[in-house]
């Protein structure tokens, strides 16, 4: 008896939370808590969840929830700037309910005229990981030649037989220059005549998740970078052998991060 009063007290609190609707002139807000179905469920202990009690949505269902709502009041009449705000006062964060609107084309139409989503295929991704695995398979045999520059011009003397281990790594990373970035090139090129056709594909999900992945590796080696540089100015121990290393890595990491920043921000503004 008691529990089965806790459970029905239980179940009266998410009534009561799924209740918290705002009515406009559109129609009803949704809320992004729980839905009548799962009280059902709950309270009957039967039903798709088979006795576990959903805490609360799913993000999918949520959102599906969400586009519908847009969906009919757009239908109704309601502007985008109103369900904005009626949304934002039902709880839905700024990204949902920008999503959301964006959805549909502003376009003059009885219905909404629903917007092409960007999707990925494998045919992208497979584009994208040869295009950023070459950037970095170049970059990182770009800085390993410089490095073998600077330390041919400036020997350490305590390094024996440094000139034939120098030239090893040499013939290496200059192979591996001339075949990394021409593949990059390439690539990029293809790519970027495929956005210019069809621009819906600057919003590619590979492409933005291998881009924040590149600022990221670009930040984190810029901040190292900056660290070491100030670690062996405060020891004293500031060459110009190591100065110039240090130099090499900031240009090539920050050249990588400034160059896709912007390309980001440019994304942002079209």
């Amino acid at each position: 008896m008691k529990r089965k009063m806790k459970l029905l007290k239980e179940a009266e609190y998410m009534a009561a939370t799924a209740s918290r609707l705002s009515a406009t002139n559109s129609g009803i807000v949704p809320m992004p808590f729980f839905t009548l179905h799962h009280i059902i469920a709950f309270r009957s202990r039967m039903g798709p969840y088979k006795g576990k009690v959903p805490m609360e949505v799913s993000m999918t269902a949520q959102l599906q929830q969400l586009d519908i709502f847009v969906k009919e009041a757009l239908q109704g009449g309601s502007t985008k700037n109103e369900m904005a705000k009626v949304l934002e006062d039902a709880g839905w964060t700024s990204e949902q309910i920008t999503s959301a609107l964006d959805t549909y084309s502003d376009a003059k139409f009885p219905v909404p005229v629903p917007k092409p989503r960007p999707s990925l295929s494998a045919r992208e991704a497979f584009l994208y990981l040869v295009m950023f695995s070459t950037l970095y398979y170049g970059a990182w045999n770009l800085g390993a030649l410089l490095f073998t520059f600077i330390n041919r011009a400036f020997p350490d003397p305590t390094e024996p037989n440094y000139i034939s281990a120098y030239w090893d790594e040499q013939r290496w990373s200059t192979a591996a220059v001339i075949i990394a970035f021409p593949v990059f090139l390439f690539m990029a090129r293809y790519i970027g005549q495929e956005i210019k056709r069809n621009p819906l594909k600057r919003l590619s999900p590979a492409r933005r998740w291998l881009t924040y992945l590149t600022l990221f590796v670009s930040s984190t080696v810029l901040l190292g970078d900056v660290t070491t540089l100030i670690y062996n100015l405060l020891g004293g121990d500031l060459t110009i052998r190591f100065v110039l290393k240090v130099s090499v890595v900031a240009a090539i990491a920050g050249s990588g991060f400034a160059y896709y920043l912007l390309d980001l921000r440019q994304e942002e503004r079209e």
